[in-house]
């Protein structure tokens, strides 16, 4: 069994999460998702719409999801890639070469961006919105 990991945050869902959820698991059998936790998400200065709980109920629910984990810290990822035995990593190209160093432990694979979406752009549209009115 080929065994994928990728990573995120995953808050407001949408197609660009699916996407790159679809195409990693398109490169093996099973796919992990690993997702940054609420106290995770506060070190890195960034606060998620929906709790880390709600999140992972979600992702739970996508066919592509065959497990979901938290994320607490950057270092993680080398403990997850050899505790969960995995054969691929996987992440956005907006991070490319930025996780190079897990190579002498599994295939290190940036995936293409959902042209024209995103979390932030969804979050700035919306302010804009309610700016608005």
């Amino acid at each position: 069994m080929k065994k994928v990991i990728t990573y995120g945050t995953f808050d407001l869902l949408h197609k660009g999460h699916v996407n790159i959820l679809k195409r990693a698991r398109e490169l093996g059998d099973h796919l992990t998702v690993v997702v940054s936790s609420d106290e995770f998400n506060a070190l890195k200065g960034k606060k998620a719409y929906t709790s880390y709980e709600d999140r992972k109920y979600i992702l739970e629910a996508i066919k592509y999801v065959d497990v979901v984990l938290p994320e607490f810290t950057w270092e993680q990822k080398v403990d997850d890639v050899k505790d969960n035995n995995i054969d691929v990593f996987v992440m956005g190209d907006d991070w490319e070469g930025k996780f190079d160093f897990l190579q002498e432990h599994c295939e290190v694979v940036y995936l293409p961006r959902t042209e024209g979406v995103s979390t932030t752009k969804i979050k700035e549209d919306l302010k804009d919105q309610l700016l608005k009115k």
